[in-house]
């Protein structure tokens, strides 16, 4: 579940998304479904194929394990860079008239299945860790899901208190460097074997 956690509340696209859709108070239930819903299957596919493949091609699980290391330090170095340079702040823009529900799950759905880096933390980063538990994949395929879930409903309905904070950009300059720090931390136990 931490893992999970810790790979999905980086700020990209789809999460910032999802807290404008909740800032707003649009479709709030629609889109972290969807959201939940897709890395969920994303995960799924990850720790019960990327085992299988693993086993078919044993260079595969050391290369990807290096490869994750390195995408999470990079995405680290540039979190830390985002917080040390960034000046933004969220703009939810409640003036904008209320999007149909259509129109909101296709862009939903384009922002979260056409992202490369939702593959690469769902199915590669959480498939390649959970080889280290063969024993329990069931329960870190659950416990990854339960952290999808948690987030995007707790970031959707969790919206309207965080609206005051996210507009500083000292809170979006926080957040990413707590990014750097996990991201480094889960970049050290993929090069330790932990």
């Amino acid at each position: 579940m931490m893992m999970s956690l810790s790979l999905i509340v980086a700020i990209g696209a789809q999460n910032a998304f999802v807290l404008r859709q909740g800032l707003r108070g649009e479709h709030v239930l629609a889109v972290c479904l969807t959201c939940a819903v897709s890395d969920a299957i994303l995960i799924t596919v990850g720790v019960t194929s990327f085992h299988t493949v693993s086993e078919w091609l044993p260079w595969l699980e050391p290369v990807m394990r290096y490869g994750g290391a390195a995408f999470l330090i990079w995405y680290g170095v540039k979190s830390l860079l985002s917080a040390l340079r960034s000046n933004k702040a969220l703009a939810a823009d409640s003036s904008l008239p209320m999007t149909d529900l259509f129109r909101t799950l296709i862009a939903c759905l384009a922002i979260t299945w056409l992202n490369p880096h939702v593959y690469l933390d769902t199915v590669v980063l959480l498939g390649t860790i959970s080889t280290q538990f063969t024993d329990s994949q069931g329960s870190f395929a659950i416990g990854a899901i339960l952290g999808s879930f948690v987030f995007f409903f707790a970031l959707g309905y969790g919206a309207t208190k965080l609206r005051p904070v996210f507009e500083r950009p000292a809170a979006w300059r926080v957040l990413e460097t707590l990014i750097a720090l996990v991201m480094w931390l889960i970049a050290f136990k993929l090069l330790a074997g932990t």
